[in-house]
C-alpha cells in the first residue's frame, strides 16, 4: 500500500545506516517494546525512526495494530537487502584496511600473449589463493596498446615482450624471463626435417611477423640479424598475436621468429627449431636476438594491491626463470 504522494520525496533520499538498524531489529522482532528494550531506547523515538524511514522510501513497511505488528510485502522483500547492507557497513572498516595495506582492492594487470601460455596462469592461480581480497583483472594487450592504456591510467601494470635491455620509458620495470628466438616452421617444409636449422637456411625464406608498432625493439632486432647477413625480409604476412603467426605458418604462408614460450603452443601443421650459433672458426654470421619479458608500471604508483604483487613475485618459492 502506497502512502500519500505528497509524503514521497521527489528526489532519491540519502538513508542513514541509523534507521535501517531499527528496521531490521523490528522486522526480527516484530514488537516494538522488546525492540526499545534491546536498543536501550525509549519506544516513541523507535516508533519515530520507522516513520522517518517509511515516508523517505514512499511506502509502508509494518502492518501494525494494538495487538500485532507485521512486515508489509515491500518491509519483507527489503529485509535480507537491509541485512546485508549492515552487515557490509559493519565489515567495511576492515575493509580498508585491508586495502590500505594491498590484502584488498582492484590490480589491473595487462599481459602479452605470450606469458599466457605458462607463467601468468600459475602465478594468477597462487596470488588469488593468497590474496583472495584482490579484484585482479586481467587485460590481454600488446606493448603498443598498454603503453596507451598507461598513458589514460587504465591499467595498474602489464607484462611487455621486447628485445633484451629495452625499457619502455617512463614506467619502471623489473624482468620476469629471458627467451631465446626460435623459428616456426611449416611442418610440409622440407625444412621441417632438419632437428636444427642455420640462419643462412631461413633468410630466403617468406616471414610471417608482428607489425613493427606493436613491438618496435624486437622487431628492429630481427630486421637488423637479416641486414647483418646481406638480406632484406621477404615479409608474406604481419599479425598481432602470436597464435596467429603461428596458424599462418601452418597455412604455409612462411616461418615465424617467436619465442621458445610459444613451443607450448602446439598447432598441427608446425614445427619449432633452434637456430644455434656459428661454430668458432667458421665465417662470423649474425646472432640470432633473444627477447625479454618484463613487469612494467608507473613508478609513481601508489596501489598497495600493485606493492603486494611486486612482493608475491619477488617471494621464495614464487617461479621465475
Amino acid at each position: 500500500m502506497h502512502m500519500n504522494d505528497a509524503t514521497i520525496p521527489r528526489k532519491p533520499p540519502l538513508i542513514e545506516l541509523r534507521l535501517w538498524r531499527p528496521f531490521l531489529a523490528v522486522a526480527e522482532e516484530l514488537h516494538f517494546g522488546r525492540v526499545a528494550q534491546r536498543l536501550n531506547m525509549t519506544q516513541p523515538p523507535l516508533t519515530q525512526a520507522i516513520a522517518q524511514l517509511e515516508v523517505l522510501l514512499g511506502i509502508r513497511l509494518f502492518d501494525r495494530t494494538k495487538r500485532s505488528v507485521q512486515l508489509t510485502a515491500a518491509g519483507a522483500a527489503l529485509l535480507p537487502e537491509a541485512r546485508d547492507l549492515l552487515a557490509r557497513a559493519q565489515a567495511l572498516p576492515a575493509y580498508a584496511r585491508a586495502s590500505a595495506d594491498g590484502e584488498a582492492g582492484r590490480l589491473r594487470l595487462a599481459f602479452v600473449s605470450t606469458v599466457g601460455f605458462d607463467l601468468l596462469p600459475r602465478w594468477v592461480r597462487a596470488f588469488r589463493e593468497q590474496y583472495p581480497k584482490v579484484q585482479l583483472e586481467l587485460i590481454e594487450a600488446t606493448g603498443d596498446v598498454q603503453l596507451q592504456a598507461f598513458e589514460r591510467g587504465e591499467i595498474d601494470a602489464g607484462f611487455m615482450l621486447h628485445s633484451p635491455g629495452f625499457a619502455p620509458p617512463g614506467l619502471a620495470s623489473r624482468r620476469i624471463s629471458q627467451d631465446p628466438l626460435v623459428v616456426a616452421v611449416p611442418e610440409q617444409s622440407e625444412l621441417a626435417g632438419q632437428t636444427a636449422l642455420a640462419l643462412k637456411d631461413l633468410l630466403e625464406q617468406p616471414l610471417v611477423i608482428f607489425p613493427r608498432r606493436i613491438l618496435p625493439s624486437l622487431y628492429d632486432a630481427i630486421f637488423a640479424m637479416y641486414h647483418a647477413a646481406g638480406n632484406l625480409p621477404r615479409v608474406a604476412q604481419e599479425a598481432i598475436q602470436m597464435q596467429t603467426i603461428v596458424n599462418l605458418v601452418s597455412a604455409g604462408l612462411g616461418v615465424a621468429w617467436v619465442p621458445e614460450s610459444v613451443r607450448q603452443f602446439q598447432r598441427p601443421g608446425v614445427v619449432y627449431r633452434s637456430v644455434p650459433a656459428a661454430s668458432p672458426g667458421k665465417v662470423r654470421v649474425p646472432s640470432v636476438p633473444g627477447c625479454e619479458t618484463s613487469l612494467v608500471w608507473a613508478a609513481q604508483s601508489a596501489n598497495p594491491a600493485l606493492a603486494r604483487f611486486m612482493a608475491f613475485i619477488d617471494s621464495p618459492g614464487t617461479f621465475v626463470p
